[in-house]
């Protein structure tokens, strides 16, 4: 999936023009790095769910995003965000998982991977040197598997579970942007929210950035701030989930 994303960047990139990019075609390229504190729990089809301790993590994500300036069609941008959530517990009750039964009170490890891509599109409804506004639809697409171990000692009959899950996930996206004038600094709001019956999702970060290169060939600006996610997803492929991942992040982005 990096690789996608990388060749994704990099085929936006030939179409940029070597002129100012808000005069024809502008692209934004930009990675960030996210320190996360997880939690949550999962379970499968209709069974009961199960809480599992999930470790502290840092991931990485990419995006690029090209914005034209033709009427009624709407900017794009594409966005990978790893998510490979490793945790344990120990079962509280019976855990069906994948049509195995994992008992009360084994121990069990579990490799839970969310990693997916965005892709939006949006229309720039205010946009000048100090106000920018953003709104359109996302599809979050998941495509990773879940895996759950039993690692009890001593007692033998361990075994492993995995469970593939691909699927889109509509959501309504926004961003905001407001400059801070002479300074070079700006605060920022992007997410991507979703609350139709017993699914709940929500994708937001909000920052501030600063531009260390502003000029008519390239624009780089550093970024940091605080990201939250909240996958609550119903029956993607099975799966069900309540997971929270939410923590600082900072990165870089280039502007042609």
């Amino acid at each position: 999936m990096k690789k996608y994303c990388l060749a994704a960047a990099l085929s936006m990139a030939c179409l940029a023009p070597a002129a100012h990019a808000d005069t024809l075609l502008g692209l934004y390229v930009g990675v960030d790095g996210w320190k996360t504190d997880n939690d949550g729990q999962f379970s499968y089809k209709n069974n009961a769910s199960q809480d599992f301790n999930f470790e502290d993590e840092t991931f990485v994500s990419y995006y690029a995003a090209l914005e034209h300036p033709v009427p009624l069609v709407p900017n794009i941008k594409l966005k990978y965000t790893e998510l490979e959530l490793n945790g344990d517990a120990v079962i509280d009750e019976t855990f069906s998982f994948n049509g195995s039964n994992f008992a009360k009170g084994r121990e069990v490890d579990t490799t839970t991977d969310l990693t997916h891509i965005d892709y939006i599109l949006y229309y720039e409804i205010f946009d000048n040197d100090l106000i920018s506004i953003d709104l359109g639809l996302n599809a979050k697409h998941f495509d990773g598997d879940i895996v759950v171990s039993d690692v009890t000692p001593n007692v033998g009959n361990n075994f492993t579970e995995t469970k593939n899950f691909s699927g889109f996930v509509p959501l309504a996206y926004g961003r905001a942007e407001a400059g801070l004038p002479f300074t070079g600094l700006s605060v920022f709001f992007e997410g991507s929210f979703l609350a139709i019956d017993d699914s709940k999702v929500q994708d937001y970060q909000v920052g501030v950035a600063y531009e260390l290169i502003d000029n008519l060939a390239v624009d780089v600006a550093i970024k940091a701030g605080y990201r939250s996610m909240i996958l609550e997803l119903d029956d993607v492929d099975d799966i069900t989930t309540d997971i929270d991942a939410s923590g600082p992040f900072a990165g870089i982005q280039v502007h042609f």
